[in-house]
């Protein structure tokens, strides 16, 4: 194992021993704009307490160039991950001077140039364990100190970091800039950024308490950047978790910077909160995009308390915050903003994930195991976000919700700047609610996978709730009629169930909808009669039941107990009449999954068309500039990738001949270009002339997919080449390359890879960082029609890192689940 996988047991073990209280960081990037400069200067000043003469503190980067332990220079002990300092005493100052790379993977201090202008722009990001690429440091999340960051910059950059800037002064034609120190953080929630930033300026009020709030962007972006509202859900966050956690928010100013290349939606840092510019619109944008910005702001908002001020101590309890923030990011949208629909989205959309995941072999509690760093990495998954969050609001249904907030309350006033476990929040719910919070846990934090609920009449009549892999549920049970072609709630039945087979009583309904409100986590089948009411009349339901019968019914096709072609019928009756936009746009994504990876061979060229016709049928009809116009053709153009039947109409659309109030903009009309070039009617010299109209950071990636995408041999050759080889990359063109080979589903042109893959991962993932290992793993996995090749790596491979074969034996399960669907097609009966 590499000595940059830092393990569970060893940093336990450096924390008993060692109290780090103050870390001084002083970074030179004043040569950041030289493209050709490859390394930034960083010294890092580390003052703490030891109990044992030897520990080790962790770096990556280009070189340590000086080791100094209380005022001695000592020698040099690097080994690429870690640098051990020895003859330590009972209080210590060490002094690290060393060269730092910078990132075009995002991880670490990334470096962007803006094809725009030429500007340059940088950024960090860490979580969970990249602050080590930027300063010498102790990477755990137990190990809080107080940081205070210098910056060496260009002089007509905007430097930020956690703080607000004590002092700045000029200094040889740069600026160095010094922030005041921070109170205790962990060292992956440190943060920098500098470049020629575009900056918007506000403030929030509350009582005698006031905040500076920044939101920021690129120079290039600034006509694009939505400020207004992004203050507006800001401010009403900050009212928010003020009252409700009854702790003032601690990290003086608030900034929020849109950054490019982020492999991430956000990260927490506090005082300084990243996004990924993808939040950031060229063109036209549905509400459930700007319901999705808003989400993740107040998610981002909610680890302010969760996750910042209290800390997990391992990656174990990730989900303390995670979860935590997930749920707050629904909850306080649907409080305390326009966005009431967030628990409708949450349902439909991010469930999907949760459930997705947790029926994966390599599922976990939510309260996982993690050993070691590669593990902690890929644990920010739909266990640790999605399933987390549902299943935490069970437990405010389950203790109530002042209880749950007052206990939240309760955890942070002991806690504050400190680090806790599982046990730490239990006995504040517990003390507070008087409830048995801790056979809830073991039932739902400390279990693993989910379970399948229906119902089931006997001979004689008598009704009874079945469930798989029994836990304790309560449900409301929803009975609706359908009467003139609508179906209309005549009442709710509220039931807790905890074995496998529960005698029920309910009258007949049309519609009998297990998880009705959706108070808990499960997987909800319908009855025979209820499939047919849907089928019927399904977008006659108000928003949340409606949810979670598009969840049903996509949970039982993957499942293989829907067939496929009664799924797609219903998507095609309903879905244009879906007036929430956020589950329009989650069926829209589901329908064309299917179409790929769940119909057979030999029935997909049909469905293909169907779909082609429904998508662009729907865009035509729908509502002039309306957000279903513009999911409709979005869905139009990723139909377009896979037959040429719509070559005409692509380039109508492109040439301006488009329904009435539909925006051509950026991103669309990339879409439909991807969609020619995946076809073969779109040139390499079309795409160049297409990418002199749009030489935008955007425009240069989906250029590079378009090329990629085109469907010759040779293109998808060099794509595939250059994916694996070509470490200039940047994350985000990586992605576009990946996509280009992966484009219109024609494996008649990349099966020849399937062998060359499974040559190429165990080097990878030894050479290149998680981030882009992960990538390339998941991204190039082959679609074969058997899983015999992966299967035989596997079994070759028994000591492959832990990480990687998590992610082939997830991979090979997706797999085999279409193989298995699709063979059940002609098995499965519809009604």
């Amino acid at each position: 194992m590499s000595s940059a996988n830092l393990t569970r047991q060893e940093t336990a073990a450096r924390s008993a021993a060692v109290n780090v209280r103050e870390v001084r960081v002083e970074l030179d990037l004043q040569g950041a704009r030289n493209s050709e400069e490859r390394g930034f200067g960083t010294t890092t000043t580390l003052a703490f307490d030891a109990s044992e003469p030897t520990t080790w503190i962790d770096f990556i980067g280009e070189s340590v160039d000086h080791v100094m332990v209380n005022d001695v220079e000592v020698p040099i002990e690097y080994d690429g991950a870690r640098i051990t300092v020895r003859g330590l005493a009972a209080s210590n100052t060490v002094v690290i001077e060393a060269t730092g790379v910078y990132s075009r993977s995002g991880e670490g201090l990334h470096r962007f140039i803006d094809p725009v202008d030429g500007e340059t722009y940088l950024y960090t990001q860490y979580e969970p364990a990249d602050s080590r690429r930027v300063m010498a440091c102790f990477e755990q999340p137990d190990m809080k100190a107080s940081y205070t960051f210098v910056v060496r910059a260009p002089s007509d950059w905007l430097v930020l970091s956690n703080q607000s800037v004590a002092n700045a002064r000029e200094e040889d034609g740069a600026q160095i800039v010094e922030f005041a120190p921070t109170l205790p953080l962990s060292s992956y929630i440190t943060a920098v950024a500098a470049g020629p930033y575009h900056r918007i300026d506000s403030t929030w009020t509350r009582g005698e308490q006031q905040v500076a709030l920044g939101v920021l962007c690129r120079a290039s972006l600034a006509p694009h950047l939505e400020a207004d509202e992004i203050i507006e859900i800001t401010r009403q966050g900050l009212d928010f978790f003020t009252e409700a956690f009854a702790f003032a928010y601690p990290w003086g100013k608030y900034d929020q910077i849109f950054v490019p290349e982020y492999n991430l939606g956000a990260m927490e840092n506090p005082g300084l909160v990243t996004f990924t510019e993808a939040y950031i619109p060229r063109g036209a944008a549905t509400d459930a995009q700007r319901g999705a910005r808003a989400n993740t702001i107040l998610h981002e908002m909610a680890h302010m308390w969760f996750g910042d001020l209290v800390t997990m101590r391992w990656w174990d309890d990730l989900w303390l915050k995670e979860s935590f923030a997930d749920y707050m990011g629904s909850h306080a949208s649907a409080a305390a903003t326009r966005f009431i629909d967030a628990w409708e989205r949450f349902a439909a959309n991010r469930k999907a994930w949760a459930y997705q995941q947790d029926q994966l072999p390599t599922t976990h509690p939510i309260v996982a195991d993690i050993p070691d760093l590669e593990a902690a990495k890929l644990n920010f998954d739909g266990i640790t976000y999605a399933k987390g969050a549902a299943v935490l609001k069970q437990l405010v249904a389950f203790v109530g919700e002042a209880a749950f907030f007052e206990g939240a309350r309760r955890y942070f006033s002991a806690h504050a700047y400190g680090n806790t476990t599982l046990d730490d929040l239990l006995v504040q719910l517990e003390q507070v609610s008087g409830r048995d919070v801790r056979a809830w846990s073991r039932a739902w934090l400390e279990t693993s996978g989910v379970s399948t609920l229906w119902l089931e009449t006997d001979s004689a009549g008598q009704r009874m709730l079945v469930q798989s892999d029994p836990r304790p549920h309560r449900l409301r049970v929803g009975l609706y009629d359908l009467s003139d072609g609508l179906l209309v709630l005549r009442e709710q039945v509220e039931l807790d169930i905890t074995e496998e087979r529960t005698p029920v009583t309910l009258p007949d309904a049309d519609l009998v909808l297990l998880n009705d409100a959706d108070l808990s986590y499960v997987k909800a089948r319908l009855d025979v009669v209820s499939l047919a009411a849907v089928r019927t009349a399904l977008s006659t339901l108000p928003p949340l039941p409606r949810a979670l019968v598009w969840s049903s019914l996509w949970n039982a096709t993957r499942d293989g107990e829907l067939a496929v072609a009664d799924y797609l019928d219903i998507v095609r009756r309903h879905a244009p009449a879906e007036e929430n936009i956020g589950l329009l746009s989650g069926v829209l994504a589901n329908a064309a999954y299917t179409i790929g990876h769940f119909v057979p061979a030999d029935g997909r060229g049909a469905e293909r068309e169907a779909w082609l016709i429904a998508t662009e049928t729907a865009m035509d009809a729908a509502a002039a500039g309306s957000d279903a116009q513009l999911a409709w053709s979005r869905a139009f153009a990723s139909a377009s990738a896979t037959s040429d039947a719509s070559t005409t109409r692509v380039r109508a659309l492109l040439d301006g001949h488009g329904p009435a109030g539909l925006p051509i903009d950026p991103e669309l009309r990339w879409s439909l270009i991807a969609a020619l070039a995946t076809t073969g009617d779109f040139s390499e010299a079309d795409i160049a002339r297409e990418l002199e109209n749009d030489d935008t950071a955007d425009g240069r990636t989906a250029a590079m997919r378009a090329s990629a995408s085109r469907p010759t041999p040779d293109a998808r050759a060099e794509a595939w080449d250059r994916a694996w080889s070509d470490h200039g990359l940047s994350n985000d063109h990586l992605d576009a390359i990946i996509a280009g080979v992966r484009a219109g589903a024609r494996r008649d042109l990349i099966a020849r890879f399937d062998d060359e893959y499974f040559a190429w991962i165990s080097g990878t993932w030894g050479s290149r960082s998680i981030e882009i290992a992960k990538r390339l793993v998941l991204g190039l996995f082959p679609a074969a029609d058997t899983t015999d090749v992966v299967d035989a790596w596997l079994a070759g491979n028994p000591t492959a890192p832990a990480a990687l074969r998590r992610l082939v034996i997830e991979q090979r399960d997706h797999l085999a689940r279409e193989i298995r669907v699709r063979a059940a097609q002609p098995q499965v009966v519809g009604d």
